[in-house]
């Protein structure tokens, strides 16, 4: 047997090359190397920079206290292929190849890794002075924006909008926040949640005005649906995210209601050798009995390990690797730490911990007796108890439940 073909066995494909450099893909080629496949592996990214993380671009590189947040990976020495500042352009799954704007990539297996991008605010484009937070680039070119306290209106009160406030704040900006939803994170938490949110908007100096809508953008100002007009000399655009998929389209991969990419349980798509990861892919969640489109940091870092697993495991006849975690995120905003773990969409009770006026509460989400989900304000040692409570499926006694000196585990039924 030749040498080529005794590596073909032993990792179960020659090349494995991964559409998308931020962390779902770097944790897909870094997993790969990490369970032992020896074949080549190629990373392909859109921008030119080293692959980063990015929760620091709304923190640290916004503020200037850091230049970059680069992953601390040896991809030389993992034997991993970078391509960088190289577009994906389609996919011709028939012929295992990627069409990049350099010319076709074939592959073995490709891993769909492409991410979300930012919602665009209608009327924005070519508007002077309009950002977006989604890249290192855009965060370079907003901090100079923060640098000099520029007025600035953020348009969207959701995680993004609230971050980068936080931010602006913090650099001595005066801050505007405009919300079409009549509260903040309207999406994400019903509105008993997000009540106490609405306060931390004016404690940090920041103007929350919520029933409002931007009218239309002009250069160094915004005018609301109510005639008002803002003079500002920055908008920072936080509306939602959406999954990178558009360069998919007519590839033959099945996309989903939010035009993302339909995996199943193992995270592999409806075409051979083809798996998808991170942001721009949903699951079937057998522990929500529902699918799931997580655009969050810790889906990006989970994921790449099943898709790994099995990736090898289809050559090697190793079990399957079935994934459905405890959905996890966190948010620093307004000098407090929010965590939220699960998925309360079906839950039949909500029980608070501690009082939501307060520095540190916790809500927790019940369904039968059983934690489903919780979002903790400045108390991580319930989000840790109550990330492993979901993942056992353990009961709970709601009544031992609502006592914040209790711990967590302790108030099990």
């Amino acid at each position: 047997m030749s040498e080529q073909r005794q590596e073909e066995g032993r990792s179960g494909a020659r090349s494995v090359v991964v559409a998308g450099a931020g962390m779902a893909g770097v944790q897909t080629a870094v997993a790969l190397r990490e369970q032992g496949f020896d074949g080549a592996v190629t990373l392909i990214g859109a921008e030119p920079h080293q692959p980063y993380d990015r929760p620091p671009l709304s923190k640290a590189v916004l503020l200037g206290t850091a230049e970059n947040s680069a992953f601390d990976v040896d991809f030389e020495g993992l034997g991993i292929r970078l391509e960088l500042g190289r577009e994906v352009l389609g996919l011709r799954a028939a012929d295992h190849e990627l069409d990049t704007e350099r010319g076709p990539v074939p592959y073995d297996v490709l891993v769909l890794a492409t991410g979300a991008e930012p919602v665009r605010l209608p009327g924005s484009e070519g508007v002077p002075g309009v950002h977006l937070l989604r890249t290192l680039d855009d965060a370079e070119r907003l901090r100079p924006v923060l640098a000099r306290q520029h007025d600035v209106v953020v348009v969207g009160a959701g995680w993004i909008g609230a971050e980068f406030a936080t931010a602006a704040r913090e650099a001595g900006c005066a801050v505007t926040v405009v919300e079409a939803a009549d509260r903040p994170l309207a999406g994400a938490l019903p509105p008993e949640v997000a009540a106490p949110m609405t306060g931390w908007y004016a404690d940090s100096g920041a103007d929350l005005r919520t029933h409002t809508r931007v009218a239309r953008l002009e250069p160094g100002a915004v005018v609301l649906d109510d005639g008002s007009r803002l003079p500002v000399g920055a908008v920072v655009v936080g509306i939602g995210a959406r999954p990178a998929t558009a360069w998919l389209t007519g590839s033959g991969v099945e996309l989903g209601a939010h035009h993302e990419v339909v995996a199943d349980d193992l995270l592999r798509t409806n075409l051979p050798d083809v798996y998808a990861v991170g942001d721009c892919a949903s699951f079937p969640s057998r522990r929500y009995g529902e699918r799931l489109l997580v655009h969050h940091w810790d889906n990006a870092l989970q994921g790449p390990r099943t898709v790994a697993a099995n990736i090898l495991g289809a050559a090697t006849g190793e079990p399957p690797v079935r994934y459905d975690p405890v959905p996890y995120f966190w948010s620093e905003q307004f000098g407090r730490f929010v965590q939220y773990a699960g998925h309360h969409a079906d839950a039949d009770a909500l029980l608070w911990r501690g009082e939501p006026s307060g520095p540190a509460w916790t809500v927790c989400w019940l369904r039968e007796d059983r934690l489903v989900a919780l979002l903790a304000v400045g108390r991580p040692r319930d989000l840790a108890q109550g990330r492993r409570l979901i993942e056992a499926g353990t009961p709970m006694n709601p009544r031992l439940l609502v006592d914040p000196a209790r711990p967590l585990k302790a108030a099990s039924a």
